[in-house]
């Protein structure tokens, strides 16, 4: 501890170096690794014939070693502790006549102007930028000003340091404004007893000529087992990918050290694009005790299953890391954007990074499995790509479920993890990578439907509910017969349709605020108009206002899908808009007196889903609640009187009656679909 600086301010005087050298002895101090670690990069950028200049040399080996290995030999070390001079030279005396030490302030230089090729800095700037002080600035635009001078056009300054956010966007701010091309690779980092757990990296700023008026900067990135550098477009980019490569080691450190109370999450980016590729979550099991074979295992998730409770939310991964017997479980999701070589590429491409978050005890040379689901990784075929003003980017993609059974989904990707809309195929046309059933039969276009929908199945267990709480219509003696239904958020029309094909006297009225969603209803998931089945495409806020104002208490039912674009709210279903007072009573108004508004609520927030149903309970005196296992989401039904209140042994009478009577001969019908099993669970709030 005697060796640390006082102030930072220290670090910049001859005084504090000449004692800190002189404590130190003969033991080389090597600031940021060793040469074995940072020779890979500097063999890019030294040549053997380079004059180079390495500027607060230190005592480190790192000259040496250049001169050593033949790397380059024509080496002159600088630094401002006289102490330190006299040491190296007494340790090359003899032995390296071409390398030479001199005592000398970088930031006054006598070199005379272009006379290195190679500027070379391990730690130094580090070292004098330690604050953003004006004083501090000054110094650094000095050093930079006079590294400029010395270099020739075309050579390299070569900045080994930590890559301090402000160190980082200063340097690269300065050479990219006097037009020097500006790399950053990342290097291991592990040198001397200092064990810094943040990488290494080395800036290498290239000297060009200066365009005047020219305002175009070439900024890189290279990764440490990377060739080809990432070209980023501005300086906060390039920090903040340095930044995401320190937060990785950092983590990396603390998880190899102690076990995760919370889930960890991270991505890992395509070499070539900077796309995710890799979404990881780390699941720590106290409840098991290790052993040799029980420490770590990496768990594939199926291309399309990612969404599924089991592996899309912490309480199912929890469950899932337990049930497999091991003490620390990743799971990989595979992102719809890229191409997979199968299980066995996708395990040689993650061998060498996940080992870097292996438990704490792992033993050494440890066989660490990977593990899935049917021992594949699943198959996901996108149908259709587009973009919507109202709803973004969106894709429409075929997916293998559990077993046999395929699904056709509608994703956002603003919300890449959500289903939107998903429909069951049926007889689907092989997707690719799966066996055709005949030698002749054709692959399926990825802009042709790959089957049929099977329009007997809901998918979405809250379109299961929603379609149950009909059970609360109906005279006590009575089942619902003529509906009139209003349907607000069409989505891939699952819900309207299934209304619309099992009430056979029910009419149904959809709103749909993007035609893009009407579009891909209708060419991609079955759904079609009719006589009892009309959409307008319109604002819903809108069209309820004009219904109560012009036709009120028509509608039977009203039913609310309708998600939130906007992802800072803590409620992804519906819009605010959609759950305040003076519009909910737009909805009363519009509802028959025995009438039900259903709404699917998916609210995180806790004080704002009790706001909520403070609000719903103002309007609608009668108010069941039926939340999905599993999910975040609760199906709310509202009526408009107590009379209505039906206990749960009624409701699941009426709801085995109305099942009873929905399933006729000839008509498909779900064998998991029960609606009493829908509102066993409902209960009045």
């Amino acid at each position: 501890m005697e060796l640390l600086p006082r102030s930072p301010a220290e670090f910049g005087s001859a005084r504090y170096w000449d004692r800190f050298f002189r404590q130190r002895g003969q033991r080389p101090f090597e600031w940021y690794g060793a040469f074995p670690e940072l020779c890979p990069v500097l063999h890019k950028y030294v040549r053997p014939r380079d004059k180079v200049l390495v500027v607060g040399c230190g005592n480190s080996e790192l000259s040496e070693q250049l001169y050593d290995l033949g790397v380059c030999e024509d080496i002159v070390n600088i630094d401002i502790s006289d102490a330190v001079i006299r040491q190296m030279r007494e340790r090359s005396a003899g032995t390296r006549p071409r390398m030479s030490y001199l005592l000398m302030d970088m930031l006054h230089m006598d070199f005379p102007d272009a006379h290195f090729q190679v500027v070379l800095d391990k730690g130094t700037l580090d070292a004098l930028l330690t604050d953003e002080e004006e004083a501090t600035l000054a110094k650094v635009d000095q050093m930079f000003a006079e590294i400029s001078r010395v270099l020739q056009v075309g050579g390299r300054y070569l900045c080994v340091s930590l890559a301090q956010a402000h160190v980082l966007k200063k340097a690269v701010e300065y050479f990219s404004q006097e037009s020097w091309v500006v790399r950053v690779h990342q290097v291991a980092s592990s040198g001397d007893e200092q064990q810094f757990v943040l990488p290494v990296f080395v800036y290498v700023m290239t000297k060009f000529r200066k365009i005047p008026g020219s305002a175009a900067q070439i900024l890189e990135i290279c990764h440490e087992e990377q060739d080809k550098p990432m070209r980023v477009q501005s300086a906060e980019q390039l920090v903040a990918a340095v930044k995401n490569r320190q937060h990785y080691a950092l983590l990396c450190s603390q998880i190899s050290k102690t076990p995760c109370r919370e889930q960890v999450s991270l991505d890992l980016c395509d070499k070539e694009s900077g796309k995710p590729r890799y979404t990881l979550h780390l699941v720590d099991s106290p409840s098991v005790k290790p052993s040799r074979d029980n420490h770590f295992a990496i768990f594939i998730i199926p291309q399309g299953r990612e969404t599924e409770w089991l592996f899309g939310t912490e309480e199912g991964r929890r469950q899932l890391a337990a049930s497999a017997g091991f003490g620390r479980l990743l799971t990989v999701s595979l992102h719809r954007e890229q191409h997979y070589q199968g299980m066995a590429g996708i395990q040689a491409e993650l061998s060498g990074k996940v080992m870097e978050l292996a438990p704490p005890g792992l033993p050494a040379r440890q066989q660490v499995p990977f593990l899935s689901v049917g021992g594949d990784i699943g198959v996901r075929a996108v149908r259709h790509c587009a973009s919507s003003p109202l709803s973004g980017d969106f894709v429409v993609e075929d997916v293998k479920g559990d077993g046999t059974c395929y699904f056709r989904r509608l994703i956002f990707l603003q919300n890449r993890n959500v289903v939107q809309s998903e429909a069951r195929l049926l007889a689907p046309t092989p997707l690719p990578g799966q066996k055709k059933r005949r030698k002749d039969k054709k692959k399926a276009s990825p802009t042709e439907p790959a089957g049929a929908i099977d329009k007997s199945y809901l998918c979405c267990e809250h379109h299961k509910a929603m379609v149950a709480g009909l059970c609360l219509l109906g005279a006590p003696d009575a089942l619902p017969g003529e509906l009139t239904v209003l349907v607000v958020g069409l989505g891939g029309g699952s819900l309207p349709l299934f209304v619309h094909d099992y009430f056979l006297q029910a009419r149904v009225a959809v709103v749909e605020i993007d035609p893009s969603m009407l579009e891909v209803a209708t060419r991609w998931f079955g759904f079609s108009q009719g006589d009892r089945m009309q959409v307008h495409v319109c604002d819903g806020l809108d069209y309820v206002a004009k219904l109560a104002a012009e036709a009120p208490a028509q509608y039977d039912a009203v039913m609310f899908d309708v998600d939130s674009k906007d992802l800072t709210v803590g409620m992804s279903c519906p819009p605010p808009a959609f759950v305040e007072k003076p519009f909910l009573q737009k909805v009363k108004n519009i509802l028959k007196p025995e009438g039900v508004f259903v709404l699917n609520l998916v609210c995180r927030d806790a004080r704002l889903k009790e706001s909520v149903l403070g609000t719903l309970r103002a309007v609608f005196p009668l108010l069941y609640s039926r939340h999905i296992q599993g999910e975040v989401n609760e199906i709310l039904f509202c009526q408009l009187g107590p009379a209505g209140r039906r206990e749960p042994s009624e409701l699941g009478a009426r709801a085995r009656a109305l099942e009873g009577a929905l399933r006729q001969p000839g008509r498909p019908w779900d064998s998991s679909y029960v609606l009493a099993d829908m509102l066993q669970a409902v209960h009045i709030i």
